[in-house]
């Protein structure tokens, strides 16, 4: 497998049975369909989340369910599960027509899920989190022997008997999680897998593994809802998708036979143009630096996570941070914004040295840092988006200064406008957003301190590609007012098309810095991260 093979989520042909596309020419493994959803509807206080939905799933088929944010991949799901109850509508599973009072209802039936979020207990081991609901009981109590024999069974059924039932979760990673996850929901043996958005948080070496799982699934006749943003993982374990749009269906197609193109234009409701203008907006604005940079990171480093750089940045420029997951990419954002405080090294500011103690002191100096991770060091799930968005202005004040309503109310609506978001959400929790949109409202946070140096750590992770859109051409616009942003992000196109210049990190430390132009392609990257040590 090539590095850009891995990069982009290929993993040539499949292995395993063949598809039931490949057997058939339909998808269709079977007598008969295990699921038809038809004409589901489903009402939110915020208006019609589903309207006449239907969707069908054949055994031994990989399903994917594509959709911008808000177009109701999750209300459909949730209803599948039994999490919400339609307004309207038929479920019908195995022949039989079926109301679902809650996920239970829809486990007995055969239908579960594995979601992003693993929901696991890392203080448990494997097995107990594998068999979590469904231990084995004897006369005294759970019998642990016969319950840990029964998680080895299905952790093997799944070609993963690595994994030793007995040992703690904690020690495994993001990656061995979500198949733990999968493990747990296999357990009670489904006609029916969902699964929603599985590998945001994995590598391409992670999510090959997982599609062997999927695999080996699908050769058991096992239906599999597919949930992901990643198109190229899509187009490599699906066998046929269905599209939605504001809450309706608007095609649905062998994946075979659609072209990634058509995809992106049904899923958007538009064609690629958005992001061609975006490119050519940041080409345009590119111009070589004259001036003095007004910050300067010198020997900053992070024993055990970074060693020593020197970077310089520029008003209203985008330096790319480019490299894989642990490379140190998000330790090096973290300390130029303050979100971590470094060992040694010094930053300059206009000239005058300082020591970043903390990420009240960056943002004193108006430093902000997105992370990737929203809900564990971001968002305040409970809170409303209000409350969300004036956090980091009102540190920055004081609390004994509070901000006034007149100017929470312009500002909210200015920002909700700028990023798209509709204005009836501000009072709306932000548990209740979608995760495209949770980012936004993180993003919102730091554009309403007016940052000088805005980090942002996988901006568009678990978004569609309407948000992604949406997303790029606000950093495209933050650098034309003079900001200087830092985007970090494992899609190099993304980076390629936003960045002047790009800083590529291997192994913890930086291995070069590239200027972007008409030469530069993911290619030039890849190769760059996949060279000797010597070449560079």
């Amino acid at each position: 497998m090539s590095l850009r093979e891995i990069w982009s989520g290929r993993r040539g042909k499949r292995t395993g049975a063949a598809s039931p596309t490949s057997r058939s020419g339909t998808g269709r493994a079977g007598s008969g369909p295990v699921v038809q959803m038809t004409g589901i509807c489903m009402d939110f206080p915020g208006g019609r989340a589903l309207d006449e939905v239907s969707l069908t799933l054949h055994a031994g088929e990989v399903h994917a369910l594509m959709g911008g944010n808000g177009a109701g991949k999750s209300t459909l799901i949730k209803v599948l599960t039994g999490v919400h109850a339609a307004a309207d509508g038929q479920i019908v599973v195995d022949g039989r027509s079926r109301t679902f009072s809650g996920p239970a209802d829809a486990e007995s039936a055969g239908v579960t899920a594995a979601y992003q979020e693993t929901f696991l207990c890392t203080n448990l081991s494997i097995g107990e989190n594998v068999m979590l609901g469904h231990e084995i009981r004897g006369l005294l109590g759970i019998d642990w022997v016969r319950t840990r024999q029964r998680a080895g069974s299905v952790l093997a059924e799944l070609g993963i008997d690595d994994l030793d039932p007995r040992l703690p979760l904690s020690g495994l990673s993001p990656a061995s999680q979500q198949l733990v996850s999968i493990a747990r929901a296999m357990v009670s043996a489904p006609r029916v897998l969902v699964l929603d958005e599985p590998t945001s948080s994995l590598e391409a070496g992670e999510t090959a593994r997982l599609f062997q799982v999927l695999d080996r699934l699908r050769s058991q006749g096992v239906a599999i809802v597919f949930v992901s943003h990643f198109l190229e993982q899509v187009y490599t374990i699906s066998d046929r998708m269905t599209v939605l749009r504001d809450g309706r269906v608007v095609g649905e197609f062998l994946t075979r036979q659609v072209e990634r193109a058509e995809l992106i234009s049904t899923m958007m409701g538009s064609s690629l143009q958005a992001l061609q203008e975006i490119g050519s907006q940041r080409r345009d604005h590119r111009v070589e630096p004259s001036d003095q940079p007004w910050y300067r990171a010198i020997a900053v480093a992070q024993q055990g996570a970074l060693e020593e750089v020197d970077l310089e940045i520029y008003g209203g420029e985008v330096v790319g941070l480019a490299g894989l997951r642990g490379s140190g990419r998000s330790t090096l954002g973290r300390l130029l914004s303050g979100a971590s405080r470094s060992d040694s090294g010094t930053v300059e500011i206009g000239g005058q040295a300082i020591r970043l103690h903390s990420p009240a002191h960056g943002l004193a100096h108006r430093l902000a840092f997105a992370g990737e991770r929203r809900r564990h060091a971001g968002l305040i799930e409970e809170l409303t988006v209000r409350q969300n968005v004036l956090l980091a202005l009102q540190a920055m004040r004081g609390w004994r200064t509070p901000v006034a309503r007149g100017e929470v109310d312009a500002l909210l609506g200015h920002l909700l406008e700028r990023l798209d978001l509709d204005a009836g959400a501000a009072d709306a929790t932000v548990g209740e957003l979608s995760g495209g949109n949770q980012q936004k409202v993180l993003l919102a946070r730091w554009l309403a301190i007016r940052p000088r140096l805005l980090v942002l750590d996988e901006p568009t992770r678990s978004m569609d590609v309407a948000a992604k859109v949406h997303v790029q051409a606000q950093v495209a616009a933050l650098a034309r007012e003079g900001v200087s942003v830092v985007f970090i992000s494992s899609e190099l196109d993304e980076v390629v098309r936003l960045s002047d210049r790009i800083v590529v990190l291997k192994d913890r430390e930086v291995i070069g810095e590239i200027s972007n132009g008409p030469g530069l392609s993911v290619d030039t990257i890849v190769e760059m991260i996949a060279a000797d040590r010597d070449e560079f």
